[in-house]
C-alpha cells in the first residue's frame, strides 16, 4: 500500500488532531502518561474489558505496586486476588512474568524499542504500539477496535477486521496515516474519537468532522461497518462444584492445567455432559468415588449459574454440603478455614456464587 494511493490521507489526519486539540473531552488517568510501566499495566488490563471497570483495576494496582519491582517481587497469590473478577486471567500470568523478566534481567528499565517491547510475554503489537508512541513518542499506530471502526466507515472498507488479510490490511493503512512528528498524540485521538463520536452503536454523525468525506455516511452503511466474520464457536461445559466442609474447613484446589481459569483455585470439582438434579448428581458414580461412604449432610444447592467466555460458555450449580470424616482420596486438594478461604483468588463463576445475597452462606 503506498501513501499516495490514499484518498484524503492529508485531510483525515489534520481534521483528526484538530478535533483533539478542540473538541476532545475524554478524560481518563493514563491519558498523557509517559511512564512505559503505567501505561503497560493499563494496556493489558483494558484487554477484553470496558474502560469503566478496568479504571477500577488499574487504580488498585498503581496503588498496591506503584513500579516494576514491587509487582515482580510480590507472592503471586496476592496479584491473582488483586485481578479477581477482570477475567482472562492469562493475561495476569502474562503480566507477572513480563515484570519478572525485567526485573531480573533489565533492572527494572522497562525496553523503550518497539521490538524489544513487542518481545516480551503477553505484549501484542497494539500493546507494543501503545507503549512506543505515548512514553518515547515512536510512529507506532495503534490498532484496537475503535482505531479499526473509524477506518472503516471514514474509507468505506469492507474487508473483515478479524480476518489474517484485514489486519494486515489495516495495520498498513494505521501507519501510513499516523502523524510522526505527534505520533502519541494521534494515537490517542483516534482511540478516544471511536470512543466519543464513531462509536459502534447510535454513532454522533451530526457532530462529525469527516461527515462530508466519510464513504460510510455518505453510502448509508454506517450501521454494517465495520465487518466482523463471526468464525468463533463456543463450546458448552458443565461444571459441579462440591463446597465440602469437615470441621470447619473446606477443600479447596489450585487449578494448573492449562485450561480456563490457571492459577486460581476451586472446590471439588465434576464436570458432566450435561446439568443433573440433586438426586441424580449425589447418586452418580463420580461423586460416590470422592466421597465414598462418608455421611454427607447436603446444606445447600445452588440455582444454574452461568458465564460466558471467549469461546466457552459455562453453566453449573453448586453443592454445599458436610461430611463427618476426612476425605481419604486428596488428588491435590488441601483444607483451608473460612479465613484462608477469602485471601485465595477464583473464578467469576465461583465467586458470584460465594457473594450471592440469596445463599447467605457467608463464606465471603
Amino acid at each position: 500500500m503506498k501513501s499516495s494511493s490514499i484518498p484524503h490521507k492529508k485531510f483525515f489526519t489534520s481534521c483528526l488532531l484538530s478535533w483533539n486539540g478542540t473538541k476532545n473531552t475524554r478524560e481518563m488517568p493514563w491519558k498523557g502518561e509517559k511512564d512505559p510501566y503505567k501505561i503497560w499495566l493499563s494496556e493489558i488490563i483494558l484487554q477484553q474489558t470496558r474502560v469503566q471497570q478496568g479504571l477500577e483495576y488499574y487504580n488498585q494496582f498503581i496503588k498496591t505496586f506503584a513500579d516494576i519491582k514491587s509487582l515482580a517481587t510480590a507472592p503471586e497469590q496476592k496479584i491473582f486476588k488483586l485481578w479477581e473478577g477482570l477475567g482472562y486471567y492469562t493475561r495476569c500470568s502474562n503480566l507477572i512474568a513480563t515484570a519478572k523478566f525485567i526485573h531480573e534481567n533489565l533492572d527494572d528499565q522497562f525496553p523503550q524499542k518497539y521490538e524489544d517491547i513487542l518481545s516480551l510475554k503477553g505484549i501484542g503489537s497494539y500493546t507494543a504500539s501503545a507503549i512506543a508512541s505515548f512514553a518515547y513518542n515512536e510512529p507506532y499506530a495503534v490498532l484496537d477496535g475503535n482505531v479499526f471502526r473509524v477506518l472503516s466507515r471514514f474509507f468505506g472498507i469492507e474487508m473483515p477486521i478479524n480476518t489474517t488479510q484485514g489486519k494486515k490490511y489495516y495495520g498498513e493503512l494505521a501507519q501510513l496515516l499516523i502523524d510522526k512528528k505527534n505520533p502519541a498524540e494521534y494515537n490517542q485521538a483516534i482511540m478516544d474519537f471511536g470512543a466519543i463520536i464513531c462509536k459502534p452503536s447510535s454513532p454522533l454523525c451530526d457532530e462529525c468532522p469527516f461527515q462530508k468525506k466519510c464513504v460510510a455516511f455518505l453510502d448509508k452503511t454506517v450501521s454494517v461497518l465495520p465487518i466482523n466474520e463471526k468464525t468463533i464457536k463456543q463450546q458448552k461445559r458443565y461444571f459441579n462444584y462440591i463446597i465440602a466442609t469437615y470441621n470447619k474447613k473446606y477443600y479447596i484446589k489450585e487449578r494448573t492445567q492449562k485450561d480456563i481459569w490457571q492459577h486460581l483455585y476451586e472446590f471439588i470439582l465434576i464436570e458432566t455432559e450435561s446439568l443433573l438434579n440433586e438426586k441424580d448428581f449425589l447418586h452418580s458414580d463420580a461423586f460416590l468415588s470422592i466421597f465414598e461412604k462418608n455421611e454427607i449432610a447436603v446444606k445447600n444447592v445452588s440455582k444454574i449459574y452461568s458465564q460466558k467466555l471467549t469461546h466457552q460458555l459455562i453453566k453449573g450449580q453448586f453443592f454445599f454440603i458436610q461430611i463427618n470424616h476426612p476425605l481419604k482420596k486428596k488428588e491435590g486438594f488441601r483444607m483451608v478455614t473460612k479465613k484462608q478461604l477469602s485471601a485465595l483468588p477464583f473464578p467469576k463463576f465461583i465467586v458470584s456464587y460465594l457473594t450471592d445475597k440469596n445463599v447467605s452462606l457467608n463464606l465471603f
